[in-house]
C-alpha cells in the first residue's frame, strides 16, 4: 500500500522560518529605519497562529527569539509574552468560515462579529503583554540582574513615570501600555489579514 505524501508539514516549517525572519525585518524597518516607537515584532507570529494554530505559532515565537537573541547577544525572557499572545489568539480567534448565500444584512452582521472578536482579542493582548512584559522586566532587572543591552521603545516613557515616584513594577507595566495600544492593534488586525493568505497557501494542493 502506497503511503500518501503530504507537503503540509514542509509548508509549515517553511512558513515558520519565513515568519520569524519577516518579524525581524518588519520590526527593524519600522523601528530603526522609520523611527517609529513600536515593537511590531510579532505580526507574522500572530498570522501563523491565526492560520495554523498553537504549535506553529509557538514555533515562530521561539525561532524568532533565538535569531534575535543571537543577533543582539541578549537572551531575555520576553519570548514568554509572545507565547502568551499566541495562546490568546489560539483560544479566542474568530471562525474562519462564513456561510455562502447570506443576505446583505447577514454578511454585515458576520463581518461586524468578526471585527468585534478581533477587537476583544486586541484589547486582551495589549493588557496581557503590558502586564507580563512589565513583570518580566522587573524580575529580570531586580532579581536576575539581566539587563537589556539595547534601547527599548518603552524607555522613552519610563523617565516621566519614575519622576512621578511610581513603584518600579508599575513603571515597567505602564510604560508599555501606550506602545501596545498601537502595536497590538497592528499585530492582531494585520496578522489576521495576512493569515487569510497563509491559510490558502497551507491548504493549496499541488
Amino acid at each position: 500500500m502506497a503511503i500518501k505524501w503530504s507537503w503540509k508539514p514542509i509548508k509549515l516549517i517553511i512558513i515558520c522560518i519565513a515568519a520569524a525572519l519577516m518579524n525581524i525585518f518588519f520590526s527593524n524597518f519600522f523601528k530603526d529605519l522609520l523611527g517609529l516607537p513600536l515593537y511590531l515584532d510579532t505580526v507574522f507570529t500572530a498570522a501563523v497562529a491565526f492560520a495554523a494554530g498553537l504549535i506553529p505559532g509557538i514555533a515562530v515565537a521561539i525561532i524568532n527569539w533565538l535569531i534575535a537573541s543571537i543577533y543582539y547577544n541578549d537572551f531575555h525572557l520576553y519570548v514568554l509574552c509572545v507565547i502568551a499572545e499566541v495562546a490568546l489568539i489560539f483560544a479566542l480567534k474568530p471562525s474562519d468560515h462564513f456561510a455562502s448565500g447570506q443576505t446583505r444584512e447577514r454578511i454585515i452582521a458576520s463581518y461586524s462579529g468578526l471585527a468585534a472578536k478581533l477587537l476583544l482579542l486586541y484589547i486582551l493582548c495589549a493588557i496581557t503583554i503590558s502586564v507580563l512584559g512589565g513583570i518580566i522586566n522587573y524580575v529580570s532587572d531586580v532579581y536576575l540582574g539581566i539587563h537589556l543591552q539595547y534601547y527599548s521603545v518603552e524607555d522613552s516613557f519610563k523617565l516621566g513615570l519614575i519622576m512621578n515616584n511610581l513603584p518600579i513594577l508599575a513603571v515597567n507595566i505602564f510604560s508599555r501600555i501606550p506602545i501596545n495600544i498601537v502595536d497590538r492593534f497592528i499585530v492582531i488586525f494585520g496578522g489576521y489579514i495576512i493569515s487569510r493568505g497563509l491559510v490558502k497557501f497551507i491548504q493549496y494542493k499541488n
